[in-house]
């Protein structure tokens, strides 16, 4: 039985959530036993993965399913909903890194802190590093957004446990090095602030309807232009449900055919924009005839 593309969602994602939870607890551990505050923290961090875990296995429940009377067209903005949420919270931990870095300042760690915490952020860089490939090569497969969401908020999670390696590490090696942890959290804080931005705003546009790209157009264009009897093109209007492309346009045919020969110029124009182009949902043709002066 082949498996299905929320089916791939939820498996990734939970195995994703039980290595973000595992992570978590051995950070703590690290942090208390290696007498570290910043691992600490960093796993607090941690956590915030499994909020964005479970938004993505509850939400791919609710996007899969099929259309209905108060649904025509499915359900699939909920799977936006659910990237724009992860974006948040990107952008939350990105916030939130700053504003530790800043108060770090303030923070003198008097007993330094031990190997074992130096060893929990090395192990925390390569496993989350190691689950934002697999993570972010399915979600690109199976064409999930939310999914590919989530594989960046692995990798911010592992990008944020570097300053807590270099500091624990300066501070084991060289104590007055503490500023390495603010340095490196400032730029984490960037990184991790500009990777929400790239996730947020493709989601925002698709709820306000934003329209495909031009080159999508023209080709849309194009292919009904091509197809015999379609004397014209316009009006073609396009809008995202979740990766899926909505296309309605006008045709114009000669005036003086049956609308049974209408009909099937504009079926032949349907179908060929829809195997032309993979992601394409639905399209919705008004014929026009020649004959009628065009508004």
């Amino acid at each position: 039985m082949k498996t299905s593309r929320e089916a791939y969602v939820r498996k990734v994602t939970w195995i994703g959530l039980l290595i973000n939870i595992a992570l978590a607890c051995i950070k703590f551990a690290a942090g208390y036993f290696g007498r570290s505050q910043a691992m600490i923290a960093d796993a607090i961090h941690s956590l915030t993965d499994t909020t964005t875990d479970v938004a993505v296995i509850a939400g791919s429940h609710f996007w899969s399913r099929p259309p209905d009377e108060s649904h025509p067209y499915g359900h699939r903005r909920l799977e936006t909903l659910v990237t724009v949420f992860i974006g948040l919270m990107l952008a939350a931990a990105g916030i939130g890194i700053g504003w530790d870095a800043v108060s770090a300042l303030r923070d003198k760690e008097s007993t330094p802190p031990g190997w074992i915490a130096l060893v929990a952020a090395a192990v925390s860089i390569l496993t989350k590093e190691i689950l934002y490939r697999w993570t972010a090569v399915v979600g690109k497969k199976i064409k999930s957004p939310a999914l590919a969401a989530n594989a960046w908020h692995h990798r911010t999670d592992a990008i944020s446990s570097i300053p807590v390696l270099i500091a624990v590490g300066g501070a084991l090696i060289f104590p007055s090095w503490s500023f390495l942890d603010l340095v490196g959290a400032v730029v984490v804080s960037i990184f991790v602030m500009h990777a929400a931005m790239k996730i947020i705003w493709p989601g925002i546009s698709e709820l306000i309807d934003a329209g495909a790209p031009k080159d999508i157009q023209k080709k849309i264009t194009d292919i009904a232009c091509n197809i015999s009897g379609v004397q014209e093109v316009h009006k073609v209007r396009t809008r995202y449900i979740s990766t899926s492309i909505l296309v309605d346009m006008h045709i114009v045919v000669d005036g003086s055919i049956s609308v049974r020969d209408g009909h099937a110029i504009a079926d032949e124009v349907e179908n060929q924009i829809i195997n032309s182009i993979s992601n394409v949902l639905g399209v919705v043709i008004h014929v026009d005839p020649s004959d009628v002066e065009q508004l």
